[in-house]
């Protein structure tokens, strides 16, 4: 690893120069420039006051370089770089080197260490993990990379060539940290990383590198759509929304053996035919400041150009921030209102929107439009829980977790008493990806009002068949 203490020194050393050499060049050469002209006819008081001139100049220059001490490049408990002078230097190394690998190495545990074991320590196992990260490095050979800090328990590594190079060398990282301890404390490290072949901006790669290990996390190692260049994906983002070019999937929702609702897939398509995922364009819509704009185009083509059967209901996805946003609001009550077609939107959301007697006012105005309410991933994201506890709304749908038969059969306690608090509160159940017919029986046995998978939908295409 770099030595930031070193770099810090430099650094300081070097700012304070280009700062303060200027303006004493700028002093000697306006006396040398009066002595070379006027020397005959100076007095002495000339000489007292370039003198004084000269001193100040000088204290200027020392002043700066002492100022520079409050200009930080080391993060004063991990001992490796602050996040804003790594990621300066990284783009300087990506300018350089073509090929190019930036590494993620993360404490999951830093906020229960904190909780249980208090800050001091916690910040203890921040300084002996990133002692350990550059000591198995350097066991590797590498030596002189820039690390630094970007948050909470999230180290950034720096490295010359492709990841090809480290893809070993960081499982064996991750493989060596399955017994790492601190005092008695266990320490939970994964890692991930991408390279230049991905992006050459700094940012991109990092937040990339974040989606990478959450993946990771969740079991889902793979990446996204070909690791589509995230300059060109914002491009192909911008031109398919002006082109409202949306391709619509449908899946019928069963209450008993009727179908109640049938739930829209949305899909992107690019000019050359290539079809992006919502997995994929949500998370950059939101960052271009587009989701609002994206949920719109959605609901208008929705409404006015692929619902046909305006006795069936069609349920969407939608941004429970579009749905707090009035343009938004504004827009969803003029389109029911000139047209006679039934939506019901589903929501999801990782943190609880605290002002909630403004958010049921909203639910309330849409419902008066025949908008119906879903909340879904109830059982996995306890926002989901809060609001089936505190929203007016008509639907919880539980987390795709509980699809699979074990798992059903496993958590069914957990299922039927969420299952019971809806329908205390008035609210329909919902499951999705129902495969087998055992998994079918369960569901029915438990008394949740919509069930919903492709095994329904291939038995009700036979029945209508024969």
């Amino acid at each position: 690893m770099l030595l930031p203490q070193t770099k810090e020194r430099e650094y300081r050393f070097k700012l304070a120069l280009r700062m303060g050499l200027p303006i004493f060049a700028l002093i000697i050469a306006l006396v040398s420039h009066t002595l070379i002209d006027n020397y005959t006819t100076l007095k002495p008081s000339f000489y007292i006051e370039s003198t004084f001139l000269l001193l100040i100049g000088i204290y200027f220059i020392f002043y700066l370089i002492y100022s520079g001490f409050n200009v930080k490049i080391t993060d004063n408990i991990s001992k490796t770089f602050t996040r804003e002078y790594l990621i300066e230097y990284l783009k300087k190394e990506l300018k350089m080197h073509k090929e190019y690998t930036v590494i993620l190495i993360s404490i999951d545990n830093l906020n229960d260490i904190n909780n249980l074991y208090g800050i001091k320590n916690g910040d203890k196992v921040l300084l002996r993990v990133s002692e350990w990260i550059t000591s198995y490095f350097k066991s590797q050979n590498i030596d002189n990379f820039p690390m630094g800090r970007i948050k909470g328990g999230d180290l950034i590594i720096g490295l010359k060539g492709l990841k090809s190079e480290y893809n070993t060398i960081l499982e064996l990282l991750c493989l060596k940290a399955s017994t790492f301890k601190v005092d008695d404390i266990e320490v939970k490290i994964s890692g991930a990383l991408t390279d230049t072949h991905y992006s050459n901006d700094i940012n991109y790669i990092i937040e990339k590198i974040f989606e990478i290990q959450e993946k990771k996390r969740n079991f889902k190692n793979r990446e996204n759509d070909d690791s589509i260049n995230p300059n060109e994906l914002e491009s192909l983002l911008i031109k398919a929304l002006d082109t409202r070019s949306i391709i619509v999937m449908t899946q019928e929702v069963f209450e008993g053996e009727k179908v109640a609702f049938k739930e829209c897939y949305i899909k992107l398509k690019t000019e050359d035919e290539k079809i992006l995922f919502p997995k994929t364009y949500l998370k950059v819509l939101n960052k271009l400041g587009l989701g609002v704009d994206y949920d719109l185009m959605v609901l208008e083509e929705l409404i006015l150009n692929f619902i046909e059967d305006e006795s069936s209901t069609c349920a969407i996805n939608v941004s429970p921030t579009s749905l707090r946003n009035e343009k938004y609001i504004s827009r969803v009550k003029e389109l029911l209102k000139e047209n006679n077609k039934k939506i019901m939107f589903v929501l999801s959301e990782q943190e609880y929107y605290s002002h909630i007697n403004r958010y049921n006012a909203i639910l309330h105005s849409l419902k008066k439009s025949g908008v119906l309410i879903a909340i879904d991933r109830l059982g996995s994201v306890h926002t989901s829980f809060l609001y089936l506890r505190d929203l007016d709304i008509d639907i919880v749908r539980f987390d795709a977790y509980y699809s699979n038969e074990a798992k059903i059969l496993q958590n069914r306690s957990i299922i039927e008493g969420f299952a019971k608090m809806a329908k205390e509160k008035k609210v329909k159940s919902w499951i999705k990806n129902i495969e087998t017919q055992n998994t079918l029986s369960i569901a029915k046995e438990m008394k949740i009002d919509y069930v919903q998978g492709r095994f329904l939908s291939d038995l009700e295409k036979t029945k209508k068949l024969t």
